[in-house]
């Protein structure tokens, strides 16, 4: 429980155990949960499954906005702890709920009204995009309920619990196998609604998260402070969100744009590539899921030490996650370079698209020890209220660095398909070594004795 756990004070290594690992667990069932929808969608007809896979992109936009919610939320609530402001922190409980149900409005409308263009952008058909509309809208409509779950699950990892929210997926992800046949073909006097179905069965999944959530939050702690004025909206305070979450908003999208841009070069090579590409890329992602857990636990435990200036511990928490991070990743890279052939099989047996997809997940155990860098330096940005830095290294990291090179390497000295993430490969390392320079720069600096309250700033 969220109160038996000291962020200030708990041994390192102890609170990163102990808030990582219930939030892996939480993640990969969030992936297990996808591909159940997916599995379904398949079953509706294949063009229900495309019509799913081009939603994703769109789905997506949601996804940023809901984990800058919920990071701004943690950041300055956990803030808020550490300085030991209960009355602050309480308040920052109720404003976030008020900020996450603007922005869900604006997504929504936006959603809505955008959809078509960006679903032709994609290359789908009339009836492609009709169809994914029925899907579409519901998920859109219904996007403030998915924003005030992650903004409550941030008032969670702000005190350290992370098994709440945990819970939640796991809970969700077996209610979803049982909703997702009943809405989609029908069940007794439900009707059969085919692909609306698998949003449905969605919305009532994150509905039964939200009043789960709503419940722990409201037995947390914090509850002491928490009053109907409360919930007024306060400027000065949505304003501290605003600018906590966007960058890392955007952050998130670029997410999204740098792997646009290889799938860009990775086309050139065809069809076959890009589905060798793709099948690579979800198994990589499955073995990511505890550093995306790491990411979670070093804004949490690094938000309350902040608050209380708890400045070495900050130093502290950093060297141990990167620790963590990267021996996870290296034993993660010899299963991925040594079985990647084997992994692959379990999604495809196509030979073709088995060798390229091998061929990519080889580069990618080369890679994926430098990740934590950015995972975890991304996390101390936030946790220190300083999420435009972040916003700046996915800017250079994602999109401005690898489109340059991978430009130069392909169309200029006419590269083979391996050769894009060979170059990958060379930008990641390059620009984690540079990330390791500036941020122990950066502690040296900012952490000194005259630069104490430097960030202090509400």
């Amino acid at each position: 429980m969220a109160n038996k756990i000291n962020l200030t004070a708990d041994p390192m290594w102890q609170l990163l155990r102990r808030v990582t690992f219930p939030a892996s667990i939480g993640s990969l069932f969030q992936t297990f949960y996808n591909l159940v929808d997916t599995f379904f969608a398949g079953k509706i007809s294949p063009d229900a499954l495309s019509a799913l896979a081009k939603s994703f992109p769109i789905y997506f936009i949601i996804i940023a906005i809901g984990v800058g919610v919920g990071a701004g939320t943690n950041t300055l609530i956990g803030n808020s702890i550490g300085e030991k402001k209960e009355k602050v922190a309480s308040l920052y409980v109720a404003q976030s709920i008020i900020f996450a149900i603007v922005i869900s409005l604006l997504v929504t409308f936006i959603g809505i009204n955008s959809s078509n263009y960006l679903l032709q952008l994609l290359g789908s058909s009339s009836e492609n995009i009709i169809l994914t509309r029925e899907y579409l809208d519901i998920i859109f409509y219904c996007t403030v309920i998915v924003l005030i779950q992650i903004s409550l699950n941030g008032t969670l990892n702000a005190q350290g619990d992370t098994k709440s929210y945990r819970n939640v997926l796991i809970f969700t992800f077996f209610l979803n196998i049982i909703l997702n046949p009943i809405f989609i073909f029908g069940f007794f006097v439900i009707p059969a609604f085919g692909i609306s179905g698998i949003a449905i069965a969605t919305v009532i999944c994150q509905l039964i998260g939200t009043i789960y959530l709503a419940q722990k939050v409201y037995c947390c702690k914090l509850k002491e402070y928490l009053y109907a004025k409360c919930f007024i909206p306060k400027i000065n305070f949505l304003s501290n969100l605003t600018f906590q979450s966007v960058p890392i908003m955007f952050s998130m999208l670029l997410i999204g744009v740098g792997i646009f841009n290889v799938l860009y070069f990775v086309g050139k090579f065809g069809d076959i590539a890009a589905a060798g590409y793709g099948a690579a890329l979800r198994i990589e992602q499955v073995f990511l899921l505890p550093v995306i857990a790491l990411n979670t636990a070093v804004l949490s435990i690094g938000g309350q030490n902040f608050g209380a200036r708890n400045f070495e511990r900050i130093r502290d928490l950093y060297k141990k996650a990167l620790i963590f991070g990267c021996s996870f990743m290296i034993m993660a890279g010899f299963i991925l370079y040594f079985g990647a052939e084997t992994l692959l099989g379990l999604i495809t047996d196509d030979p073709e698209t088995i060798k390229f997809g091998s061929s990519y997940l080889k580069i990618a155990a080369l890679i994926g020890p430098i990740y934590p860098t950015f995972f975890i330096t991304t996390a101390v940005f936030q946790a220190l209220k300083k999420p435009i830095y972040s916003l700046y290294m996915s800017i250079l990291r994602l999109t401005a660095i690898p489109f340059l090179c991978l430009w130069y390497v392909i169309n200029i000295k006419g590269g083979g398909y391996s050769d894009i993430f060979y170059t990958i490969l060379v930008t990641n390392w390059l620009m984690g070594l540079v990330v390791l320079f500036f941020i122990g720069t950066f502690f040296n600096y900012m952490f000194k004795d005259n630069k104490k309250y430097f960030f202090i700033k509400s």
